[in-house]
């Protein structure tokens, strides 16, 4: 992390924070909110089909969700030990202008686009 100025670690892991507050924020109002999942008119069959599609849209947000909060944690533990802003791929320092951009971020942007690469063939 030695090419981060201390004021630039310091606003990463505010941004950090903030996205895992929002996250738990959005995940609370949903548990709190049963309003969404009510559903008036039509007969047994299209509100089951309804409660269904809503039931599964909520799983796919809750998914995606905790899997941006694993990355958030995973980026703030690698603060604390020092490794953040490392491209995990080949070694290189991540500039600072893609982790600001995408705060979770474990590989430059060119071992991301050789990932990418990889999983579209």
């Amino acid at each position: 992390m030695h090419h981060l100025s201390p004021e630039q670690v310091l606003e990463l892991r505010k941004e950090l924070l903030r996205m895992r507050e929002r996250l738990i924020s959005h995940a609370e109002e949903q548990i709190k909110d049963p309003s969404d999942m009510t559903f008036e008119g039509g007969d047994e069959i299209d509100r089951a089909n309804i409660e269904t599609g809503r039931y599964l849209s909520l799983q796919r947000i809750r998914t995606r969700e905790l899997k941006l909060l694993r990355k958030i944690d995973y980026a703030l533990n690698k603060m604390e030990h020092g490794t953040y802003g490392i491209c995990e791929g080949c070694g290189a320092l991540i500039p600072f202008e893609r982790l600001r951009a995408r705060p979770v971020t474990t590989m430059c942007i060119n071992c991301k686009e050789l990932e990418e690469e990889g999983e579209h063939e």
